[in-house]
């Protein structure tokens, strides 16, 4: 993946997070069990790791890639809580939306000029993988037009770029191991994917068998 794919997710998301109100941070957000506040902090860790993760070279062989990186990431319901319960702790002294706007901007700006300077085929370590420095930038990409979606549920803001939605399909149809329905926009497909959207009675039908591997990733 481009590195400009991934400054134009970071850029539009940090948009967003730049211009909420403090009365914002206790709104739900798409993400279950998750205030606005958290999932900023949240944010703002994840683009910490994709810093972190650029400027860590690796040996070879790659031990995953953009899709199968994935693959492990299906958290129990008491993990998820745990995450969810130590995520709100260190939101509610973080500083609020001013210092983390900051925080964040600085950060995916950084991340936006590291990924310009590793190529693509690079090989680099993110939480116990080996990755092509390309296929990161997909992870980051999936996981920011993702919580994008999630921070915007119940907020008139703009949501992420198409082309941040595409790849977010891309990952899940890998993940799938085929097309998702045609009727679903990328928007649907990445909600659906990851669980945040229900799957409805004619999916499961058109789905067949494979309805009972949803969520492809929580």
């Amino acid at each position: 993946m481009s590195s400009s794919l991934l400054r134009a997710t970071y850029g539009a998301l940090s948009a967003v997070v730049s211009d909420l109100a403090p009365e914002e941070g206790w709104q739900p957000s798409g993400c279950a069990g998750w205030a606005v506040l958290d999932l900023t902090l949240h944010l703002v860790d994840d683009a910490r790791r994709g810093l972190v993760a650029l400027a860590t070279p690796a040996g070879g062989p790659a031990t995953s890639d953009a899709v199968a990186y994935w693959r492990s990431w299906q958290p129990t319901a008491d993990q998820d809580a745990d995450v969810a319960w130590r995520t709100r702790v260190r939101a509610s002294v973080a500083g609020g939306f001013p210092e983390l706007a900051a925080v964040y901007a600085e950060l995916v700006a950084a991340v936006g000029v590291a990924a310009g300077r590793v190529g693509p085929g690079e090989l680099v370590g993110t939480q116990g993988h080996v990755l092509r420095a390309g296929d990161v930038l997909s992870t980051l990409a999936v996981e920011a037009a993702v919580h994008h979606l999630d921070l915007v549920a119940h907020l008139d803001r703009p949501g992420p770029p198409a082309e941040a939605l595409a790849e977010v399909r891309r990952v899940l149809e890998g993940l799938h191991g085929g097309p998702l329905p045609a009727g679903w926009d990328d928007a649907a497909a990445a909600r659906r994917g990851t669980g945040r959207e229900p799957l409805s009675d004619a999916d499961r039908v058109g789905l067949g068998e494979a309805a009972a591997r949803f969520p492809l990733f929580g």
